[in-house]
């Protein structure tokens, strides 16, 4: 059975899409079956850091309301073999519930190894459909003041998932100087032990404009640190990146 990972973060702008599309675009390098589902109804990116833009037809409500079935409605990567979208509808349907979602979860764990979720901004509907049926939990943060304090708010809503960690995104080494901060410090504020950082990277909006997966660049900044973390879900011992 495959593991379902919901990419949160309560506030936009830390950068979830992209961690999302580099951590999927890794593991599936690995040889891993890798399904992407875009949960962030009508504001939906995903496709454009996986490099899938305008390629979906059908969305994940179709399936989890019977109307496709996912076999059909995921959309293969061309070029990175085992990886998966299944893209988000413009709006939300009034009969999608929790149930539909986590029934469709359930059908997708025993089709790929893992299910990565990009969850939307905020707390509201759409945000309890993408950790309604999620094994584990990435909360994305960066290190500024109030990604962080959303991040803490966003953890007390996570108390139903077994395991929940903290990746720090677009650290700047200089910001961390200036303010006297640390990751030691993020984590004790958002008070969830620490699977990645991931630096600064003007690699990431590159990409994404061009269509083309983190990984594309070789394994180097962001694309590196989000190897890592795909290791590191796999469970494998790898120390966190240091940024220079």
């Amino acid at each position: 059975m495959g593991t379902v990972v919901t990419i949160t973060s309560g506030k936009g702008g830390t950068g979830k899409t992209s961690i999302t599309g580099g951590i999927a675009a890794s593991l599936a390098l690995m040889g891993r079956r890798v399904l992407c589902i875009d949960m962030d109804i009508g504001l939906r990116n995903l496709d454009i850091s996986l490099g899938l833009s305008d390629r979906a037809l059908m969305d994940f409500s179709d399936v989890a309301l019977g109307r496709c079935p996912l076999a059909r409605a995921a959309v293969d990567h061309p070029d990175l073999k085992g990886l998966s979208l299944l893209t988000a509808p413009m709006s939300l349907p009034a009969n999608l519930t929790p149930d539909k979602v986590r029934a469709l979860l359930n059908t997708a764990r025993t089709m790929y190894d893992y299910v990565l979720i990009d969850s939307p901004a905020g707390l509201g509907a759409g945000f309890r459909l993408a950790i309604c049926g999620a094994d584990r939990a990435l909360v994305i943060a960066t290190n500024d003041t109030s990604s962080l304090r959303d991040a803490q708010r966003t953890v007390e809503e996570l108390e139903h998932i077994r395991q929940v960690h903290l990746v720090m995104n677009r650290i700047q080494v200089k910001l961390l100087r200036r303010l006297r901060a640390t990751i030691d410090d993020a984590m004790n504020t958002a008070g969830l032990p620490l699977l990645g950082v991931v630096p600064e990277d003007p690699q990431v909006i590159l990409c994404a404009n061009l269509g083309q997966p983190l990984t594309s660049r070789g394994k180097r900044g962001a694309a590196q640190a989000c190897w890592n973390i795909a290791l590191r879900l796999e469970g494998n011992r790898v120390p966190i990146m240091r940024i220079r």
